[in-house]
């Protein structure tokens, strides 16, 4: 699908003295930063375009300024940052990271709010709108982002959907350096859980394949329009190289995924049946250095890598 294009950026001129009889001398103006979207902002923008967020596809929009500010903070962009941003609703992140950054491209896939986006753009940051482009999609089915390729991930990303597009936005855009999303507040603590944990699990490990994560913070309910009924936090992702081994992500994550189909269970009893029965996966095991009777809870990305190089 091809992107939206944006509104033209305001016209940037050259200014002269006020004075009559002074020298008229050119200067040029600094772009003016963005104006952020409010409560009233964003209740206005939904009344136009007749909006009523659905929790089908996770329409929790921010109404605090100061929020986003937090989020593009926490995500410590550089200027030439390429960001890609998920699910921009109505714009609130958006005019922040362009405050920031000179290139944001927004995937978004309610027509409605996609063919909104670059007007509101044009409107509350005219210095920054030829920086911008939409692109009305699925972000779990998107396979290529149009233009420069992104760097960064900066993105509210609806709740329902979070994991699977954060995973699938990892492996399908291999540029991006650095992720900051905004999730359910139980996601973000499953997300940088590390072994050992009780909330330790195929979100985890399947995020250290690409990351080192940590949690960057929690966010309240009040921030948004409608309230959720739960808070949410701030995960940040810095990328590493995948772990060194000769057998592929979908192997390893295949183990990694039969391992907590049953989480009480251990490795031996979960595993068995891709290594062709208990004695086998005994042995395959042992070669990789983990104890058959482990649980998959205690075990770290690189003794999953083991395992599937065995099994």
């Amino acid at each position: 699908m091809e992107p939206g294009l944006t509104a033209d950026a305001a016209s940037r001129g050259v200014g002269f003295s006020a004075l009559a009889d002074e020298p008229r001398t050119a200067h040029y103006a600094h772009p003016m930063p963005p104006r952020l979207l409010g409560p009233a902002e964003v209740r206005a923008l939904a009344a136009e375009l007749g909006l009523r967020p659905t929790k089908q596809r996770g329409q929790n929009f921010v109404i605090d300024p100061n929020t986003v500010r937090r989020i593009v903070r926490e995500a410590r962009l550089e200027s030439d940052d390429v960001v890609l941003e998920v699910g921009p609703g109505l714009g609130s992140l958006t005019l922040a990271l362009l405050e920031q950054v000179q290139r944001v491209t927004a995937v978004e896939i309610d027509p409605l709010l996609a063919a909104r986006l670059p007007q509101t753009v044009a409107e509350f940051a005219p210095d920054q709108a030829d920086g911008f482009v939409v692109v009305e999609a699925d972000a779990l089915r998107i396979t290529q982002i149009p233009g420069p390729a992104p760097t960064a991930l900066v993105a509210n990303l609806p709740y329902n959907v979070s994991v699977p597009v954060l995973l699938h936005l990892l492996e399908k855009v291999p540029t991006l350096r650095t992720v900051l999303v905004m999730v359910q507040l139980e996601v973000a603590d499953r997300l940088a859980a590390g072994p050992g944990s009780k909330i330790y699990g195929v979100p985890s490990l399947k995020a250290a394949w690409y990351a080192d994560v940590r949690r960057a913070g929690v966010i309240g309910r009040n921030v948004f329009w409608p309230a959720p009924n739960v808070d949410s936090g701030l995960v940040r992702m810095d990328r590493r190289p995948p772990p060194a081994t000769d057998v592929s992500r979908e192997k390893v994550f295949g183990v990694i995924d039969a391992a907590f189909a049953q989480r009480r269970k251990t490795l031996r009893a979960t595993l068995k049946s891709m290594a062709g029965g208990p004695e086998a996966i005994d042995a395959a095991l042992a070669r990789a250095g983990v104890d058959p009777s482990a649980r998959g809870e205690s075990l770290g990305i690189d003794e999953f890598v083991a395992i599937a190089r065995q099994v």
